[in-house]
């Protein structure tokens, strides 16, 4: 059994990192379609790395960690120097492409400040595809070679063409219709109707819109895919201790892992259990670090490279069975303030910004602060799903002060 903020019954709390780090400050640079970024790369990380100290109160010499993922350029000894910090003791990037190491990123940097390896840990995340090239095409090389060479010469080379066929499999599976993703879509649309930094900000999306909007590859219509984006965004970590020494209220990492189950790393789609998002092995250990149960989460921002991946993790974290999902999935259930779930309350990937989905990390620490521009009330356990349907995958759970 779980108590509310309370661990089970005989395991003691101490035994993990549960509220003993907390988030400091956050930041982001303005989000640019992808190609218009006027900055290097490498400034777009400074510039959200010097905004979240700014939002923590703290001097960006005295960082002395990096964490990132999905092989982010901007090398942690370069961002030392540039921001003159004292000393850098921690540097480490979580493994896998996509989004599926952005808790991932989070807890190592807990991690890391929990052991003592590190003060003050900077978790980000930069993008600027105009000059490194985008993730949303298929690969334009003369050979093709590993997994690749099984799928490309079928047509089958894209992400959004990869991710379909799991999803495709799930709905058919349980019987899921189109209306429980299209409800994912114009809840993130609502809501970055709200959110003046939103790509998508006064661009609002309604079910003949999306309904009438063209085919990506079945089931995604266009507004089911993330966009694709330039910019850079950035939190800073510190120990628990030092969390009343800032403006804003205190928010705890309650609990953040990364992994995967058996095999899911399978290459050529040859995971045995194929329709998943990845997450049935690693939510259940997330729950128990964080001692709650996913009753307890007022607020979920879920990554949605596509919407299916959202629909799959859902079920997968227990909010929903799933043959349930036509009957669960709705925009009245997952729109701010009022819904039981909101759901991706700053727009999310698909109608804020896609930076490998870090803002969602942010998004929920802005709702435990209650810094939202979708504000849900009384927030005390706010949740993140990062990169359904990768491998290795990664949640991460934030609590107030009356988590812990």
């Amino acid at each position: 059994m779980v108590d509310r903020f309370g661990g089970k019954d005989g395991i003691t709390m101490t035994e993990t990192m549960r509220g003993r780090v907390a988030v400091a400050g956050v930041g982001e640079t303005a989000y640019y379609k992808r190609g218009e970024a006027p900055d290097a790369e490498f400034k777009l990380a400074l510039n959200a790395i010097i905004q979240a100290c700014e939002s923590a109160g703290i001097d960006p010499k005295d960082v002395d960690g990096f964490a990132s993922y999905s092989n982010d350029r901007s090398d942690p000894s370069h961002l030392a120097a540039a921001l003159g910090c004292k000393e850098l003791t921690f540097s480490n990037m979580q493994w896998g492409g996509g989004g599926g190491g952005g808790s991932a990123a989070v807890a190592n940097a807990a991690a890391a400040i929990h052991a003592g390896l590190a003060d003050t840990v900077v978790v980000f995340r930069a993008l600027a595809q105009g000059q490194f090239g985008r993730f949303g095409q298929g690969p334009r090389r003369n050979t093709i070679a590993g997994d690749m060479a099984y799928t490309v010469p079928y047509g089958l080379m894209s992400p959004a063409q990869m991710f379909a066929m799991k999803v495709v499999r799930f709905m058919h599976d349980f019987g899921v219709e189109q209306s429980a993703l299209r409800a994912i879509s114009l809840a993130c649309y609502h809501h970055a109707q709200n959110n003046p930094r939103a790509v998508m900000h006064g661009r609002p999306l309604d079910e003949q819109k999306y309904d009438e909007s063209r085919w990506i590859v079945e089931p995604f219509h266009l507004f089911d895919c993330c966009l694709e984006n330039d910019g850079a965004a950035a939190m800073v970590l510190v120990s628990a201790d030092r969390a009343r020494d800032f403006d804003h209220k205190p928010c705890y990492v309650l609990g953040a892992m990364g992994g995967s189950h058996y095999r899911a790393g399978a290459s050529v789609h040859n995971t045995p259990d194929y329709a998943s998002s990845t997450f049935k092995t690693l939510a259940p250990r997330l729950y128990d670090m964080a001692g709650v149960t996913a009753k307890d989460v007022d607020v979920l921002q879920s990554y949605e490279n596509f919407t299916g991946g959202v629909l799959m993790s859902i079920v997968e974290h227990g909010f929903c069975e799933p043959d349930e999902c036509n009957e669960f999935f709705t925009k009245e259930r997952f729109t701010a303030p009022t819904g039981d779930l909101p759901l991706n309350t700053s727009g999310g990937n698909l109608a804020e910004c896609y930076m490998h989905g870090l803002g969602l990390n942010i998004e929920a620490v802005r709702q435990v602060w209650g810094d939202s521009t979708s504000q849900v009330e009384d927030v005390d356990v706010s949740m993140v799903i990062s990169g359904p349907m990768v491998t290795p995958v990664s949640s991460s759970i934030f609590g107030s002060e009356a988590t812990v």
